[in-house]
């Protein structure tokens, strides 16, 4: 049986643990209020964007979306795994790094691993893919410090312009999307090429056909498809950035519930030895003293 300090000493540990945990929670709470009503403004934002793209995209020619919507042979793929900068959120990396895995075992198994390069955003990634034999592209860790559209474009324009240069012939997205403090879901989004381009559910442009849409394009219908083109990829990614940003603190949040409920346990189970082991004690130090007792009694 442990001594009374070493049972002292691990009860002030779990108890100094158990602040910490419940800490996290409460910032991860703060934060996860903010993120939330972030993913919330965007999601209706792309969800017009899109509806918008596909009134548009149903009467143009094909060559002027073909810059982005060349479907060619897949023999290079970029993924691009959105992860977080610290850890301490359960599964919330590890679902991630397991979607990949799941990803290229289920669509490009019959690429070598040269063939497959990895954009990482976040730490989490940039470190693991690290030690990987894929190929890293581009350096993203500084997204999460300072969030906003303007820090996650260039990772969207690096993977753009791979794609219309040859260096890819798909680009995949990989994160965890946000469905309430308690679950995410990893998705595994195309990004490039186009895929077609569905209305979501909800939007006012997908219960009105088409013949009520009435745009007046100025200056040339090709040219608002090429602007908005682009700007529809960069807010998808965006978008799965900010799903993942509210993923990873609703996810760290649970975790530190779990953690603090956990460490409340322990020290109940720790307290409980430390009466048993203590009562022991004293009980022992009576018995001593009583056969002390009684042998000094017994010599007289």
């Amino acid at each position: 049986m442990a001594s009374l300090k070493e049972v002292r000493s691990r009860i002030q540990s779990v108890s100094s643990t158990q602040q910490i945990t419940k800490a996290m929670k409460m910032v991860a709470a703060a934060k996860l209020r903010r993120a939330q009503d972030n993913i919330i403004r965007m999601r209706p934002y792309a969800q017009r964007l899109t509806s918008i793209l596909a009134n548009l995209t149903r009467t143009t020619t094909d060559e002027v979306v073909s810059e982005y919507g060349q479907v060619r042979e897949v023999r290079r793929v970029l993924i691009i795994a959105i992860t977080s900068d610290r850890g301490l959120a359960g599964a919330f990396n590890a679902n991630v790094f397991k979607g990949v895995n799941a990803l290229i075992a289920e669509r490009y198994a019959n690429l070598p691993a040269s063939s497959i390069s990895v954009m990482a955003i976040g730490k989490k990634a940039h470190d693991y893919y690290g030690r990987r034999s894929y190929k890293r592209v581009g350096d993203y860790t500084h997204v999460f410090g300072k969030l906003s559209f303007d820090t996650v474009r260039p990772a969207a324009e690096e993977a753009m312009r791979g794609f219309t240069e040859g260096s890819y012939d798909q680009v995949v997205m990989v994160y965890n999307e946000f469905k309430n403090v308690a679950t995410q879901v990893v998705q595994a989004e195309q990004l490039l090429p186009l895929v077609p381009t569905e209305v979501p559910a909800g939007t006012p442009s997908a219960t009105a056909p088409d013949a009520s849409i009435d745009y007046i394009f100025e200056p040339s219908k090709e040219q608002i498809i090429q602007t908005l083109i682009p700007q529809s990829l960069k807010i998808q990614l965006y978008k799965a950035v900010l799903e993942s940003n509210a993923s990873e603190h609703g996810a760290r949040m649970t975790a530190m519930d779990k953690a603090t409920d956990n460490a409340g346990e322990l020290l109940k189970s720790l307290k409980l030895t430390y009466n048993r082991t203590r009562q022991a004690a004293i009980t022992t130090e009576i018995l001593e003293i009583v056969g002390g007792a009684e042998a000094l009694a017994a010599s007289r």
